[in-house]
């Protein structure tokens, strides 16, 4: 994952408009087939930035009796920050796709039955 964060880094989290043309190009003329590969990658992302986040949140974590007795903890709050100046992960996978990093194949209706 830190792999990931990497990457993601340098992408930009602003939304920029696209030539339709390249990005169907990629998925041989099928926007939609684009959109699926590119939502599916999305889901994968959120999912695991969502656990690796959680995982590292969690070492702060402290129990406490009373409700007023909540603490703010600097490199919490510095983490927190960081997972929320990310890029989205639709645009992190549309990155992908564009650059033909994001590997994909079609399952075969031969093997699903057999």
């Amino acid at each position: 994952m830190a792999d990931l964060k990497q990457k993601v880094q340098g992408i930009d989290p602003d939304l920029k408009a696209m030539d339709l043309k390249k990005f169907t190009a990629k998925s041989e003329g099928n926007i939609y087939e684009a959109l699926a590969v590119i939502g599916k990658r999305a889901g994968d992302l959120v999912t695991d930035l969502k656990i690796e986040l959680h995982g590292k949140l969690e070492e702060f974590a402290v129990t406490y009796d009373a409700i007023e007795e909540v603490m703010e903890n600097k490199e919490q709050l510095e983490i927190s920050k960081f997972y929320e100046r990310l890029a989205n992960p639709a645009l992190i996978a549309t990155n992908e796709f564009m650059e033909g990093t994001l590997e994909y194949e079609y399952k075969n209706d031969e093997d699903q039955e057999s």
